[in-house]
């Protein structure tokens, strides 16, 4: 018998006893939409970014116009929150993008475990956007936040576009001497705001 044989023959007598898959708790141990809310924003702000639940839209329109009456270059990609920045389209270059100051998205759903948002590539208008801008405004419906990655998964489509990502804080890195610099790869800062305009559960 060869030495491959021998190993070989090793390897099928020592197999370790076969073990069931373990079962994977899709709903995130049962948390209610309260807990599922506080424990996504918590994770949030753990990360960096910052959450506010609202109950009126108004307050969100009121700051993207104090917004663009600054010198700033302020892009809306939300058609509910007013006018729309038609000029942003999957064609524009990272030149092109450079200038944006702030800009606002609205997210498909959020995770409790991690903080993140996912955004189709049709809610950025352009891939770049969300990365390029100094400043990220997330517009998230409070009722669509899921306590795990794995109920997260259920709920969207990878497949729809051509582009989409879970996004989780502003940029940061702690590459260079274990300092914690913010801003360093994309948007210096992320806000997200939970729009909760009907505060009573589903029935």
């Amino acid at each position: 018998m060869s030495s491959r044989e021998k190993i070989l023959q090793a390897i099928s007598a020592n197999k370790p006893a076969f073990m069931e898959s373990p079962e994977m708790n899709i709903k995130g141990d049962g948390m209610d939409p309260a807990a599922t809310l506080q424990q996504f924003i918590k994770t949030l702000e753990g990360i960096g970014g910052k959450a506010l639940l609202v109950s009126d839209i108004d307050i969100i329109r009121n700051e993207l116009k104090q917004s663009r009456d600054s010198s700033n270059y302020i892009v809306n990609t939300i058609a509910l929150l007013g006018e729309v920045n038609n000029e942003i389209n999957p064609a524009l270059d990272a030149n092109s993008l450079e200038p944006v100051y702030k800009t606002y998205i609205e997210a498909t759903i959020g995770v409790a475990e991690n903080g993140s948002v996912w955004l189709y590539e049709s809610q950025m208008k352009n891939r770049l956007l969300p990365y390029i801008c100094q400043h990220l405004i997330i517009c998230l419906d409070a009722k669509r936040i899921v306590p795990t990655m794995h109920e997260a998964y259920q709920q969207i489509d990878v497949a729809k576009e051509g582009y989409g990502v879970f996004l989780a804080g502003p940029s940061k890195t702690a590459d260079i001497e274990q300092s914690l610099v913010i801003g360093a790869h994309g948007a210096r800062s992320l806000m997200v705001y939970l729009i909760d305009l009907d505060p009573t559960p589903d029935s």
